[in-house]
């Protein structure tokens, strides 16, 4: 992630779009956490998804974890206050286990906003996702798309890998291949964008 998108996720639009606009979306979709419910966070930057998820969604803790040394250091003084309810860690979407010692089966949430987008092997990141989600557990996600990727704003200003981008169909297709079922889901900006909550299912049946 370069300066300007750095700038642009920290600033407080963004942080006003996510919490007026994304969180009541994803919760018509997929509803607070229970009680005690352990949640992930993959590409936390400055922390304030983790915050939102801890007072909007329910979680009683949550793990985070970011490439970026920098946004680990903002996000822990964000997020002091919450104490040992919240644990961060330096490391990859894509290697959850090295991260954060994450076993199978070990979240009832996992969140995504925006960050799956800037990984190149962003399929192994959703089967990471998959991996550590508990029978019964959620992904909730907000993404860009390719066809966002590809507006001259986007392509002067931001940096994202050029190569295998997704679009909402494919992403949501590559949740089905893990196993996922999606909740609901919609697309803004002729699919420039996508937001939904998708479920792990509870044994062979396929019912989340």
């Amino acid at each position: 992630m370069n300066r300007a998108e750095t700038a642009l996720v920290t600033s407080p639009p963004r942080r006003w779009l996510q919490s007026a606009y994304e969180v009541p979306v994803l919760l018509r979709f997929g509803g607070r956490l229970l009680p005690g419910s352990r949640a992930l966070e993959i590409g936390c930057g400055s922390g304030y998804g983790s915050q939102l998820i801890l007072e909007r969604f329910g979680a009683a803790t949550v793990d985070a974890v970011d490439l970026d040394p920098a946004m680990i250091g903002r996000a822990g003084r964000r997020l002091a206050r919450y104490g040992d309810r919240v644990r961060l860690a330096h490391g990859s979407a894509t290697d959850l286990r090295a991260a954060l010692d994450a076993d199978d089966n070990s979240y009832d949430a996992v969140f995504d906003f925006g960050i799956v987008h800037h990984i190149p092997h962003w399929r192994t990141a959703l089967a990471e996702v998959t991996r550590v989600l508990t029978p019964g557990g959620r992904f909730y996600f907000e993404e860009v798309t390719a066809h966002a990727l590809a507006r001259p704003t986007y392509r002067r200003l931001f940096d994202h890998p050029t190569e295998d981008r997704f679009s909402a169909e494919q992403f949501l297709g590559e949740l089905a291949e893990r196993g996922l079922v999606v909740l609901g889901s919609l697309t803004r900006i002729q699919g420039d964008y996508l937001l939904g909550v998708a479920a792990k299912p509870v044994g062979g049946g396929g019912e989340a």
